[in-house]
């Protein structure tokens, strides 16, 4: 009986701490604490403008037991650039920064908790993504579908009549997209299969970072084809051989997925606006929008 009493009247703990507490509970001073959650070096919340941290996860974090994937991600929506997505980000108003440097750079902005989202379309055995998302051994993490894009060569009006397949660009100039793109990983295996030397292609100085900077090489003359989309073709009105559909696919950190960014942009994915403007670019299909392809463990 007295024991039970006991155990009833036993305060809770406190399922967030405030940062005076989290101070205390390191020696530091609550400056200290700030710079730690700005650096988002320290598992925190900002909830109805006030900075909490999650008690477990701190005593977790000073154990040495917590992992980043507990840790609030930044609204970053990192890894392979699609034109569709950058004008939605922008459209919806949702907020999110982007930070596009290819499909390999977003999976290790993701892995590393540096990003809440991460646009992925990397050739597998298969399929597309599904391995390589589930290869990073993260957890709380979905991979959401966004769209099926037609992806061929991008050909300049002058070589138009002598690029017919991949097997012609040999001693053409191509502009490349860098390591560890999606576009440039795909171009290396095509290449592969037509017999092409890869270092053996001309073409302008440096990579292409963005699908957009791919098409403005072949439209300004610099390159006479390049590895792009459909709608990049239709854009700079360069010809187009269709190659392959590839599917591209957000990689959706399951806490960030609920917040008011990625909600807000999801939503404005169902929109007639949005399917207007995917017909308007050209060369995407939207029937997979918002399936799961991957869940984490």
């Amino acid at each position: 009986m007295t024991g039970t009493m006991l155990q009833q009247d036993e305060p809770r703990r406190p399922q967030f701490l405030t940062t005076r507490e989290v101070a205390d509970l390191l020696r530091v001073k609550e400056r200290k604490v700030y710079d730690l959650a700005a650096a988002d070096e320290i598992p925190h919340r900002r909830i109805t403008g006030k900075l909490l941290f999650p008690a477990e996860e701190i005593h977790a974090w000073i154990d040495g037991t917590g992992s980043k994937a507990t840790r609030e991600r930044p609204d970053v929506l990192a890894g392979s650039h699609d034109p569709l997505l950058d004008w939605a980000v922008r459209a919806s108003g949702c907020g999110l920064a982007t930070l596009c440097n290819g499909s390999r750079d977003g999976l290790t902005r993701f892995e590393e908790g540096k990003a809440a989202l991460a646009g992925i379309h990397i050739p597998e055995d298969t399929g597309w993504n599904v391995a390589s998302a589930a290869g990073l051994g993260v957890t709380n993490a979905v991979l959401v579908a966004w769209a099926i894009r037609q992806r061929g060569l991008l050909i300049s009006p002058e070589s138009a009549r002598s690029i017919r397949s991949v097997g012609d660009l040999e001693g053409k100039r191509v502009a490349l997209r860098q390591p560890g793109a999606g576009a440039a990983l795909l171009f290396s295996s095509l290449l592969a299969e037509a017999g092409v030397d890869e270092d053996k292609l001309a073409g302008p100085k440096g990579h292409a970072h963005t699908e957009g900077e791919a098409a403005a090489a072949v439209a300004a003359g610099d390159a006479d084809a390049a590895l792009g989309i459909e709608a990049m073709a239709r854009q700079y009105k360069l010809g187009f051989l269709p190659l392959v559909e590839e599917s591209f696919d957000l990689l959706i950190d399951r806490r960030s997925y609920f917040t008011e960014p990625c909600q807000q942009l999801l939503a404005f994915a169902h929109t007639q606006d949005f399917v207007e403007k995917a017909e308007a670019l050209g060369g995407y299909r939207l029937e997979v929008l918002g399936s799961v392809r991957w869940l984490s463990p």
